[in-house]
């Protein structure tokens, strides 16, 4: 983030106001002391005008294929010169593309297919995470609780999700969400627009 932020000789204070994340956070972050969400590292990437798939280069990569890239796929009948695909088929034995970013850990569950929105994931979230400051962004966000509990606040008013629970909000209202148990939560998220 810090290197993609002052190549283009922006400052913390531009970052945080075309990100609308704060300056303390965006700080914490960039100096190792605290961690960043997906849906945050998107406002982050979008700002910057980058993907966040650029933010896991190198050490980061997503992990799954040789040399740290996704693993490859089988692709559909469709080839990318067809007419536009309005579906995917992803079958349980393809490992999706993972993601860690800080305390969460991110397994994409569908390829990505042109003209669709969606970004489902399975996220195991670690116990014991800081608290991510509250945020809005564009689009939707969906949450099911699989495994453990989930602390999300939505509008300052914190909801605990335990299995079979469910949240769905529009990700332009201030939210955030943690694990403040002492067992890894996992969770099917849905989010829009896409991440990667």
């Amino acid at each position: 983030m810090r290197q993609f932020r002052t190549e283009q000789g922006l400052t913390l204070r531009g970052l945080a106001a075309r990100s609308g994340l704060s300056i303390g956070f965006l700080s914490q972050v960039e100096r190792g002391i605290s961690s960043i969400g997906l849906t945050a590292l998107g406002s982050v990437a979008s700002a910057l005008g980058h993907s966040v798939a650029e933010f896991f280069h190198d050490d980061s990569t997503p992990t799954g294929g040789a040399g740290g890239q996704p693993p490859s796929r089988p692709q559909s009948n469709h080839q990318a010169e067809d007419l536009p695909v309005h579906f995917t088929l992803t079958r349980r034995e393809v490992a999706g593309s993972q993601y860690v970013s800080g305390q969460q850990t991110y397994r994409m569950l569908s390829d990505r297919g042109r003209n669709l929105v969606l970004e489902p994931m399975l996220v195991h979230i670690a116990p014991g995470g800081r608290k991510e400051d509250a945020y809005g962004h564009p689009g939707e966000e969906f949450a099911y609780v699989v495994e453990g509990e989930l602390l999300y606040e939505v509008e300052g008013v914190e909801h605990r999700l335990y299995p079979g629970d469910s949240l769905h909000l529009r990700s332009t209202v201030s939210h955030r969400l943690y694990n403040d148990t002492d067992q890894v939560t996992t969770v099917v998220s849905v989010v829009t627009p896409r991440l990667f």
